[in-house]
């Protein structure tokens, strides 16, 4: 999301789809939410990338198959999706891109698209759907003029302190310590120029102290996020999309990145979650230089089909998405040799494919430095080391921590 940039189903032919199907539980607070877009609908000024995405549909068959029989096959598994037809869908999506996500408690924090979508992309249309380069360019323009909103002055209606919507009413407060970040809680909005100047906070000076700056050896959290995986013994190229979703170095990287697949084989990879309420700026886990900064375009809604129906979406597919997602890879050298080569890939998961690259090519980074972030949402990230690098990792499986800090430690290298 960069600022530049209809018979069900429910009997399916493959027996692996059909034994992870679940039938969709009520969900007061989804029909809530689509109860109160139908109602702005009738409003909303359909966008370019809204039109182009309607004809997009009208034209390919194939997609329009897909999508339709998602659609029937989700109501043939019990979900009350709130439209049963492209033509209800669109006017819904059209609505939910005009305003900013309200604060919420339950399921996807501020991620409506996602909520909107997310019973259809587990569905056995839904896959193939999902992972259309043509269905995906256009996702990413209509996802790029909902950032330009975001970006807006107007997108700050809930910047503010009324309960329960509002971002800094007491709810939101005991889950978002609004006093780590730059503010001026006196001032209107807090002083944000706009939902995602709020979005991307940055903590105060001090607030997350780098650990060991001068230690080459202890690595530190690029983002503050909870442990997600570790793995180790990377391949060139594995069956990412398989149930274990194995990591593929050479799909990670992408078309962009193809000689540093090969460098990483054998070596070690830690995977950590963020969520919407979390920090979403990236900082640099290593003092180097920077060999590669770029974007890689991708899918927004794809989940693998081992993952059964995921009612956060794709956040039971994060393994899979390193290698499909759009998402942004930065390779840093370290200043140690030892350490070598290092690379961190932010990935976009639905709304949030906005990776903004902070850093260049050539440039010096200290430990703790900001490398760029993610302007909506929550999402992955993933840093990768070359084989022998990492002594240990600090989180072990079973993986159910809290959040780790920014810029502290996650492993040791030898």
């Amino acid at each position: 999301m960069s600022q530049g940039e209809t018979q069900g189903l429910a009997a399916s032919t493959d027996p692996r789809v059909r034994s992870l199907v679940v039938k969709g539980p009520p969900a007061t607070h989804r029909a809530r939410f689509i109860e109160q877009l139908k109602k702005r609908s009738t409003h909303a000024v359909v966008s370019p990338a809204i039109q182009n995405l309607a004809v997009l549909l009208d034209a390919d068959a194939t997609l329009r198959m897909d999508l339709t029989e998602a659609i029937c096959e989700a109501q043939g598994q019990g979900f009350d999706l709130g439209f049963s037809s492209i033509e209800e869908l669109l006017p819904l999506i059209a609505t939910t891109i005009t305003q900013a996500p309200p604060y919420d408690e339950t399921e996807l924090v501020g991620c409506p698209l996602n909520g909107l979508l997310d019973p259809l992309m587990n569905m056995t249309h839904g896959y193939s759907l999902f992972r259309s380069p043509k269905l995906n360019a256009a996702l990413k323009a209509v996802l790029n003029e909902w950032c330009t909103f975001l970006s807006s002055a107007d997108s700050r209606t809930y910047l503010n302190s009324v309960s329960p919507t509002g971002w800094f009413c007491p709810e939101a407060l005991t889950k978002i310590d609004i006093t780590q970040f730059e503010c001026n809680p006196s001032a209107p909005y807090y002083g944000f120029a706009s939902w995602n100047g709020y979005f991307t906070r940055l903590f105060r000076p001090g607030v997350r102290p780098v650990t060991a700056p001068n230690d080459d050896k202890i690595i530190v959290s690029a983002c503050e996020a909870a442990p997600y995986n570790t793995q180790s013994n990377l391949q060139l190229v594995d069956q990412f999309w398989m149930k274990s979703q194995p990591y593929s170095l050479r799909d990670i990287f992408g078309s962009k990145g193809t000689q540093f697949g090969p460098k990483f084989v054998g070596g070690d990879l830690y995977q950590a979650f963020l969520s919407a309420d979390n920090y979403h700026r990236w900082h640099a886990p290593i003092r180097g230089t920077i060999r590669a900064a770029y974007n890689l375009d991708g899918t927004y809604y794809s989940d693998t089909e081992y993952g059964g129906y995921d009612p956060a979406g794709p956040n039971d597919s994060q393994g899979y998405i390193t290698a499909v997602a759009a998402r942004a890879v930065i390779v840093i050298q370290s200043v140690d040799p030892a350490v070598g080569l290092v690379a961190c890939v932010f990935v976009g998961m639905a709304e949030i494919s906005s990776n903004m690259v902070g850093v260049a090519v050539g440039q010096h980074v200290e430990k703790g430095d900001q490398l760029g972030y993610f302007q909506y949402g929550g999402s992955t990230h993933c840093v990768i080391f070359q084989p022998g690098v990492i002594q240990r990792f600090m989180a072990q499986p079973p993986f159910t921590a809290p959040p780790t800090q920014l810029s502290t430690q996650i492993a040791i290298a030898n």
